[in-house]
């Protein structure tokens, strides 16, 4: 995908992208966590186009720089399998170190959750695409601290702002989040994206805390 949204600021760039490669879906979805959603997005086509997928971790790795700094953390660990691709690419940008947490302890070899080299009292930044309950986050920060690994923040493309964030702060996890789901639906119906029915399903799924 050629880049069609130079001059645009970063959160309708973002939301443009999503928009072109047509990885926001409206219609009846199971997510990862279980629930039931009315829209999807499908960040897993991002890396199919590598300009898109440049953009948008030359994004994260800027973010990072700035909101956390890239002294502040020793490793980056992702979430799979969704995180892995714009992790892997994160943490070869901004030099550091990459690791990625199992969903299951591998049954043979090193018996370990965490895949790659974790220092006792190493700082882990945890990245992943995005965000709804916090519960794959938080079981994967549980899985870094049990093999020694300090973990205070994560960082994720997009959060769908249904209590993910509060989760993570009750767990000592600072969350950081490029885009909030409520920003990417009210850019998309200003550009004229999305109609006023689209808007409000999304809308309708924030939970207001």
């Amino acid at each position: 995908m050629k880049s069609e949204s130079k001059g645009l600021a970063p959160k309708e760039k973002m939301a443009n992208i999503l928009f072109k490669l047509d990885a926001i879906k409206f219609g009846v979805f199971k997510l990862t966590s279980g629930k039931a959603s009315p829209y999807y997005v499908d960040l897993r086509v991002i890396p199919s186009f590598p300009d898109a997928f440049r953009e948008i971790c030359e994004t994260y790795a800027q973010y990072i720089t700035s909101e956390i700094g890239v002294k502040n953390f020793d490793r980056i660990a992702a979430i799979p399998l969704a995180g892995i691709p714009f992790a892997s690419q994160i943490a070869y940008n901004l030099k550091k170190p990459f690791l990625y947490v199992r969903k299951e302890e591998h049954l043979h070899g090193r018996e370990r959750r965490v895949e790659g080299i974790l220092v006792s009292g190493d700082k882990v930044l945890l990245i992943d695409d995005l965000l709804t309950t916090g519960l794959t986050l938080k079981t994967a920060a549980e899985a870094v601290k049990a093999e020694g690994g300090v973990v205070s923040e994560a960082v994720v493309f997009l959060d769908r702002e249904e209590g993910g964030k509060q989760l993570l702060e009750k767990n000592g996890i600072k969350l950081h989040a490029l885009l909030k789901v409520s920003e990417i639906a009210n850019t998309l119906y200003e550009m004229g994206a999305i109609d006023e029915e689209n808007l409000k399903t999304i809308l309708k799924q924030v939970k207001k805390h």
